[in-house]
This record gives structure tokens, sequence and C-alpha cells, in this order.
């Protein structure tokens, strides 16, 4: 009797700017090579360093306004001006093919992912405080005083979101951090519902 192949986890990482979910993301991709990172498209400038479909797929405001007419966008969200969204297309053929998949995701497309009922791992990075995540973004120099006034701004509204999410982390130590997010994934992958096709192959067996 074949297993029957278990559909992907979806695992969703949010956080303020400067907490390093970015960095933790990447991190656990390179962990862990079948894993497949969602990249949004956004029509906020490219910044330097940034590649075209590794960071994001960069496009206009107006091909982005057509991408939600025709439902592309499985939750999408507009961020400081900017617009940013997840492929519908892409994150459903993933988990038709069993795949893994971590989005990096603002608490705006959590709420969309929620209401439609997509099963997901949610993990919230929580900065050691507010006055060090103050120092990384000034340290990032990519935002002007008022700018880095709204980021802070954002955060303290972002927190007091996270009481919705599985797991938290606080991202002090970015490598203790990055072991915690292994961890929840490996943990993920051992549930009950997971293993039930281990189960099965046990029982048939001769």
């Amino acid at each position: 009797m074949p297993m029957k192949k278990e559909k992907g986890v979806l695992f969703v990482v949010s956080g303020a700017s400067g907490t390093g979910k970015s960095t933790l993301c990447r991190a656990l991709l390179k962990n862990f090579p079948s894993l497949r990172f969602s990249v949004s498209h956004t029509t906020r400038p490219r910044r330097p360093g940034e590649r075209e479909g590794r960071d994001y797929y960069f496009v206009s405001p107006a091909k982005f306004q057509q991408m939600i007419d025709r439902g592309d966008f499985v939750e999408w969200a507009e961020i400081y001006g900017k617009r940013y969204g997840t492929s519908r297309r892409m994150l459903h053929k993933a988990r038709r093919e069993g795949r893994d998949v971590i989005l990096d995701m603002d608490v705006q497309g959590v709420r969309q992912l929620r209401k439609q009922k997509i099963p997901a791992v949610f993990v919230f990075i929580l900065p050691p405080s507010l006055k060090e995540l103050q120092r990384r973004l000034k340290n990032r120099e990519t935002e002007g005083k008022v700018a880095l006034g709204q980021r802070l701004q954002k955060a303290r509204y972002e927190i007091s979101q996270a009481h919705g999410y599985d797991y938290w982390i606080v991202n002090e130590d970015v490598e203790k951090a990055r072991e915690k997010l292994k961890a929840i994934f490996l943990a993920e992958h051992c549930r009950r519902e997971k293993m039930s096709g281990a189960i099965e192959k046990l029982l048939v067996e001769k």
C-alpha cells in the first residue's frame, strides 16, 4: 500500500522591521534546502543588493492593481504607501506538491490567511527591547528621522498582535534565534497528523 503524500507545511514568520526575521528565514533555508521561500510581489523600489525573483518581484503600481483585480494574491497589504502580495498560484502549487514553504509576512497578511482558514505555523520574531530595535534601524541607514519614528510606532502595534501566533522568538542572539526557529520547523514535522503515513506503513508490514 503506497503511503499517502502529506501536504507541505506553511511557515509564516512575522516581526517588525529590524527584528532580523529575514536573516532568520534565510538561515532556515540553508539548513533545509527542500524548503521553499515565497517571493512576494511589491511596488516598492529595489534596494541595493536586491535581486529580481530572489528578494521580491518588483512590479509597477498599475501591474499590482491588475493582479489584485484578477485575484492573483492570497494576501496583500499596503505598508508605508507600498504594496506587498503573496502569489496564490505559487502557494497552492507548492502545497499540492507536498513542499514546505516559508513566508516573511506582515501582520495584515496573517489576518487575511487566518480569515481564509489557510493552515499554517505562525512564528513572531521579537526584539530584545524597543531601544535595541531603534539602534538596529538607525544602523541600517535606510530611513530618515520621520520614517524611523513611523517604523517604531508600527513596531509597537505589531508586537501587540503577537498574541495570535503559535511561537515567539526573542532575537537577542542571532545564533540562538536560528536554533529556535530550526527546532520549531523540526517539531512541526513530528506532529501526529504529519506522521500518520509512517504509522500506516508499520501496520501493513508483514
